[in-house]
């Protein structure tokens, strides 16, 4: 059984996903103590719960301490098998975070996943970033994951569903480079719809004065159980999105996206600074490079839960960050 002590680092959810995702794939047993006890509200909450859930069901593992509130986790793998899974965070809880648990062990495999909760929720990408940065990133595996987004569902309602089909790709190896594609995506639900218009033009248009380039448009405007909005941008391996909430205009919604994405592409690099943590795991099984403009406190919490089952991320530091297996 490997201890893992949940509290170091990033000391968050992360090491709880990762961890049972790499003791699925690697078919090692562990035990995660102290698990977010950092937090204003230590211990599981329902999407870390979720993300256990589907993992262990993809695998037939036995597994104690997944309840909300819980400090302590323990997981023992079975064999991986392709499944069809249904989980459900509960809250408006990340779905793309549950998804980053679940597709590394799917990838062996196949399987599918339908996930309800949240599709667009603070601290976590957008299902935009999952489908259109991150998978791409993945190379032929990403191109072998099927994303069905039914519904958007934003915080506080949640209520949001996606379905994914994955087909057996092992371990891909990453070397994440520009795939010379870009959009913007703009999505809203319950409210109007030039909300969603209006984000994709501020967007855009910050785009084009800072660039030079016409980035391609895409809105989405999805009945659901809440009201919420969201714009997503990218441009090869790197991305950047941004909320809405009550008060705040579309147009600086589209802005902050917008924005995020042209620092990424001045800052250099690979791959931008929350995909460079991402890609670690696959890194690490699968072998490649990349490099990124730091070294984050989640990629460096990543390097050390990788080390402790044996797969070690070689990194280097000299301007740009390079990660190598």
């Amino acid at each position: 059984m490997l201890l893992i002590d949940g509290s170091l680092l990033e000391g968050g959810g992360q090491i709880v996903r990762s961890a049972v995702a790499l003791s699925a794939v690697t078919g090692t047993p562990v035990e995660v103590t102290s698990v977010r006890k950092k937090r204003a509200r230590p211990g599981l909450a329902p999407q870390h719960c979720a993300a256990v859930r589907a993992v262990s069901l993809a695998c037939d593992a036995r597994v104690m301490g997944n309840t909300p509130g819980s400090d302590r986790l323990s997981f023992t793998p079975g064999s991986i098998m392709r499944r069809d899974i249904s989980v459900d965070v509960g809250t408006a809880g990340s779905i793309p975070l549950v998804l980053q648990a679940w597709l590394p062990v799917a990838l062996v495999k196949g399987g599918s996943l339908q996930v309800q909760g949240g599709t667009e929720v603070q601290f976590s990408p957008t299902i935009d970033y999952f489908t259109e940065v991150f998978l791409p990133a993945l190379g032929p595996a990403g191109a072998g994951v099927e994303v069905d987004v039914v519904r958007r569902g934003y915080y506080p309602a949640g209520g949001g569903v996606v379905r994914v089909a994955v087909e057996p790709a092992g371990c891909p190896r990453i070397a994440a480079r520009d795939t010379g594609k870009c959009g913007i995506r703009s999505c809203s639900s319950g409210l109007p719809g030039h909300v969603a218009d209006r984000q994709a033009e501020s967007a855009r248009r910050f785009i084009l004065e800072e660039t030079g380039r016409d980035y391609p448009v895409s809105i989405s405007r999805y009945p659901g159980p809440g009201t919420g909005s969201s714009c997503t941008a990218w441009d090869g391996a790197k991305g950047s999105c941004a909320l809405g909430k009550r008060g705040l205009p579309a147009e600086k919604v589209g802005e902050t996206a917008a924005a995020g994405l042209v620092a990424a592409l001045r800052d250099g690099g690979d791959v931008d600074l929350h995909l460079s943590d991402q890609l670690l795991l696959y890194l690490a099984r699968g072998g490649g490079s990349y490099t990124a403009p730091g070294f984050t406190l989640h990629a460096r919490t990543m390097c050390w839960l990788l080390s402790l089952f044996g797969l070690p991320v070689e990194v280097s530091e000299n301007g740009l960050v390079e990660f190598r297996r």
